[in-house]
């Protein structure tokens, strides 16, 4: 279940990665935006074998035919030993 409470919801990659798409919404709604404003994702991840799980959850929350650039890398380690970390460029 999405979180508040400034702890890490990583029990699973799913979880993970839901509470990132969802802090990413809650900032873009802070700026008057929402998905269809982003322009460009970045998607780091611990392990490439993540990618479909967090591939199928970022899906849900980007239209179709409206979709950003996307960049996906696998990097050594992330902060607080993350599995997903994910960065947006939006614009109006």
């Amino acid at each position: 279940m999405p979180s508040n409470s400034m702890k890490l919801n990583n029990d699973s990659i799913e979880e993970e990665t839901n509470q990132v798409m969802l802090n990413l919404k809650n900032i873009l709604i802070e700026a008057n935006m929402d998905f269809t404003n982003v322009v460009k994702t970045s998607i780091f991840l611990s392990d490439m074998n993540l990618f479909k799980k967090v591939n199928e959850i970022y899906g849900k929350y980007i239209i179709e035919g409206d979709e950003p650039a996307r960049e996906t890398i696998a990097v050594k380690t992330l902060p607080m030993n993350v599995n997903v970390e994910i960065s947006m460029i939006a614009i109006l």
